[in-house]
């Protein structure tokens, strides 16, 4: 008889909030390069909304149960751990799937030792969001010092991540749009951007021309997708670049859309995802923020904003305030 233990399903295998429970399953093994870590605190994403309705497909291989970035503490190791991870370390990481759960196998070169000046929850909300900002900015947009930057959804954890990061190193701008005045307030007083735009008070496309001289901003991070796709297309400014990593807004364009900014401002749209890339690329996204953020973490120069801590009883509760994006920052959920 495997042993087993506790983790959050979803009945039916899809569903809405109500549908999430918690029942044992079968304990991971591992083998090779993994270990096995005893989850302390696992971070929510809006990809796990998604995976609950049944419409993000889960990697090959990837464990059902929802989840991809985590804390805890290493209980077992394969026979070639990367990195010099042992049992009793602690750590976070990152993970295909598996992580609303007691325990889960994971890749060492996802992991990252745990510093003592963060606590378990930090540490749960670092992963995915901070990795997922790094990669848009530096992979996919090739940011550079003196380039403009916007971030939609300013308020979102990706967001939080990425406007800290475009103000450390030296964005000439730092724009944002939200969808509330207190939204906004947070990301220009704690966050340090230039300006951010409330989308149901103003036409933020005029904000960014007006605030850029008519020039347009650099660079573009969205979320929306379909919604936002020809408010982009106006607001870049010549050869800049796009990047879409979510379709918040929609994945259909409407008639009528005018896509002559491809080749009048020569800008360029790309879009991207993290959980479906390969273990050799995530790693190296891992070890650029061990490089780069870590020691920010510690010293305090970089925030990782909490909403909200709740049980891993309350994991609905927990969908719920994602769900009517009612936060400012990550919702953890703790194992005890």
């Amino acid at each position: 008889m495997p042993e087993t233990m506790r983790a959050v399903d979803i009945k039916g295998g899809k569903g809405p909030v109500s549908s999430l429970h918690i029942t044992d399953i079968p304990k991971p093994s591992i083998s090779g390069n993994q270990a096995l870590v005893k989850i302390k605190a696992f971070g929510l994403n809006r990809m796990d909304l998604l995976q609950r309705e049944g419409q993000y497909p889960v990697p090959p291989g990837a464990p059902k149960t929802l989840g991809v970035e985590f804390s805890g503490i290493i209980e077992e190791v394969g026979a070639k751990p990367e990195g010099g991870f042992k049992k009793g370390d602690e750590v976070f990481g990152l993970a295909y799937g598996g992580a609303y759960a007691e325990y889960i196998a994971v890749s060492t070169k996802m992991l990252v030792h745990k510093p003592k000046e963060l606590t378990w929850e930090q540490c749960a909300g670092i992963p995915e969001t901070w990795i997922t900002a790094t990669q848009a900015l530096y992979l996919i947009s090739k940011f550079q010092p003196g380039k403009s930057i916007l971030w939609h959804a300013g308020a979102s954890s990706v967001s939080i991540a990425g406007i800290q990061l475009s103000v450390a190193d030296k964005a000439s701008a730092v724009f944002a749009t939200a969808r509330q005045d207190e939204k906004c307030e947070f990301v220009t007083k704690h966050l340090g951007a230039t300006a951010c735009f409330n989308t149901k008070k103003s036409t933020w496309v005029d904000e960014v021309k007006k605030a850029t001289d008519g020039k347009g901003v650099d660079i573009i991070i969205d979320f929306i997708g379909a919604q936002y796709f020809q408010d982009n297309l106006n607001a870049i400014a010549k050869d800049g670049v796009i990047v879409n990593l979510g379709f918040m807004g929609g994945t259909k364009l409407p008639e009528g859309t005018d896509i002559s900014a491809f080749v009048i401002k020569r800008c360029t749209y790309v879009g991207s995802a993290l959980r479906s890339r390969d273990e050799e690329y995530q790693g190296q996204l891992r070890d650029q923020l061990v490089e780069h953020a870590l020691p920010r973490f510690v010293d305090g120069r970089f925030k990782i904003f909490v909403e909200k801590v709740l049980a891993w009883e309350d994991i609905q509760e927990a969908h719920k305030m994602l769900e009517e994006n009612r936060t400012k920052g990550k919702v953890i959920c703790t194992i005890s």
